[in-house]
């Protein structure tokens, strides 16, 4: 009785393998997934009460994007103090979208960039001065900028 019970939990457990073997064209099933990139351009610097214009410059596939389903500019200031409505970009042609901006207050900002195009999300972000930093704007800085220090210390 214990040959056949293990002779038949043998069969089965081959079937089982069996069942799970690769087929070669398996990966010709799943959708290849070209990735929505951003490169987002800002002016060199930027004054209070100045009107300023920002870009995203969107490729896929090494095609500039035309017509994306969505491109959305979110700006907001370092310490929370001010948050900007998100809003749609303007398609400028050649995969450049704008937004121009009108900034009453100095500070550290920051701008993220919501983007997708054939199913690809994409939101860059980069941060930016609006004249000049106070005391506590430097410090976030300066903090952040001994942390990458120290994360980049030690390779061997």
């Amino acid at each position: 009785m214990k040959k056949y019970i293990c002779i038949s939990l043998i069969f089965i457990f081959s079937l089982f393998l069996s069942a799970c073997s690769l087929e070669k064209d398996v990966t010709n099933l799943y959708k290849e997934e070209t990735p929505l990139e951003a490169e987002i351009i800002i002016p060199e610097s930027f004054s209070v009460n100045t009107q300023e214009t920002m870009k995203a410059v969107l490729t896929q596939g090494g095609q500039m994007v035309e017509n994306a389903d969505y491109v959305h500019f979110e700006i907001w200031k370092q310490d929370g103090s001010l948050k900007y409505s998100m809003e749609q970009a303007k398609e400028e042609g050649n995969g450049t979208y704008t937004l121009s901006k009108n900034f009453d207050s100095d500070g550290l900002y920051y701008i993220k960039v919501h983007a997708s195009n054939d199913g690809s999300i994409i939101m860059p972000q980069k941060q930016f001065i609006v004249g000049k930093l106070s005391e506590s704007e430097l410090k976030f800085l300066q903090k952040g900028m001994q942390k990458q220090e120290e994360s980049h210390g030690h390779h061997h």
